[in-house]
């Protein structure tokens, strides 16, 4: 009886370390997959606080101590003074900086949705300028063709954009910078490529000749005009390239609207060009680097970077926080041998 309660106890023990296991297991996913509302946060920088700095530490090296100290009560009186005529006079403009690096699905995206949400909340119509940085050789269509409606967004608000593209902006990414009231880019950045592609390979052949059968059921004449291991009759193919071609007069309606002094049939063949090249052709407004035109808005407006970040979970918090506590022990440490 005793080798049975015993058996009993050992099960009784395993059960409950199993469900102990579980339950710690859900609560790492718990803490490391937070809810997707609270996932990112909005982060904001004053550039002109960035730039104050940048000048302030400069100047710390270059002046002495005398010529510090005149300067700083000189900036410190125009400081002054502009807050005055921005609390009398008209409100002053301010210029929002987005950033969008894409990849194939576009899903940068999610990102942006949420950064226009944050500007939308305190942008003004018609007095504030949104700077949008693309850099993106393109992708699918229905994550570009959002990314587009986003920033349309903007513009149905009567909040101007400005599509900054300093490397490349190409098929997706210029259809996206298009939705933007002006482009400008860096003289070698590469735009363009107004046009649709499809790869899609085709095992049928190779079952076919290894005696393979491959069964697909379908149900509409066109369910599956082109499928990877079933084979591709001329009826499908047909269908498959006419909905390429709709999806690229799409795109050039897009772009036309957008651009109607652009010669879309001269520049819609998905060839591209250097932004040298399309200023000429009109596919861009003007030529300049990302950090020259926000350099330049200096002055005229006040600048503010707005981006999302990651929430850090509550276990990533802890482990840097233990990651943190170690390295101030090991200096300690150090400093102390040293």
């Amino acid at each position: 009886m005793a080798f049975w309660l015993d058996i009993a106890a050992f099960a009784l023990k395993a059960v409950l370390i199993v469900a102990a296991l579980g339950g710690l297991a859900a609560l790492l996913v718990r803490l490391t997959r937070p809810d997707e509302a609270k996932r990112r946060e909005i982060k904001v920088r004053s550039l002109d606080e960035r730039y104050d700095a940048m000048r302030d530490d400069l100047n710390a090296h270059i002046l002495d101590k005398k010529e510090r100290k005149a300067l700083a009560k000189a900036r410190k009186k125009e400081a002054k003074a502009a807050a005055k005529a921005r609390s009398e006079g008209a409100p002053g403009k301010r210029i929002y900086v987005l950033g969008f690096k894409g990849d194939i699905g576009a899903s940068a995206v999610k990102r942006l949705a949420t950064e226009i949400d944050a500007v939308l909340t305190v942008a003004r119509p018609e007095l504030d300028e949104v700077v949008l940085r693309i850099e993106s050789p393109g992708g699918t269509v229905t994550g570009y063709g959002l990314a587009a409606a986003q920033l349309m967004r903007l513009r149905e608000r009567k909040i101007s954009v400005t599509a900054s593209v300093d490397q490349v902006a190409a098929s997706g990414g210029y259809l996206m910078a298009c939705a933007a009231d002006k482009i400008v880019a860096a003289p070698f950045a590469i735009l363009g490529s107004i046009g649709v592609v499809a790869q899609v390979p085709n095992l049928h052949r190779l079952l076919k000749k290894n005696d393979i059968d491959f069964e697909e059921m379908t149900a509409g004449e066109f369910k599956r005009s082109v499928s990877v291991l079933g084979e591709i009759t001329p009826a499908g193919r047909e269908h498959f390239r006419g909905k390429l071609d709709t999806t690229h007069e799409a795109f050039k309606a897009f772009v036309q609207q957008r651009r109607p002094g652009l010669d879309i049939a001269k520049v819609a063949n998905g060839d591209i060009w250097l932004a040298t090249e399309a200023l000429g052709l009109g596919l861009i407004d003007g030529l300049s680097t990302g950090e020259d035109l926000i350099f330049r808005a200096r002055g005229e407006a006040r600048l503010f970077e707005v981006a999302t970040e990651a929430r850090k979970t509550l276990l990533r918090q802890i482990l840097d926080g233990l990651g943190f506590a170690t390295r101030m022990a090991w200096d300690g440490l150090a400093s102390r041998l040293g």
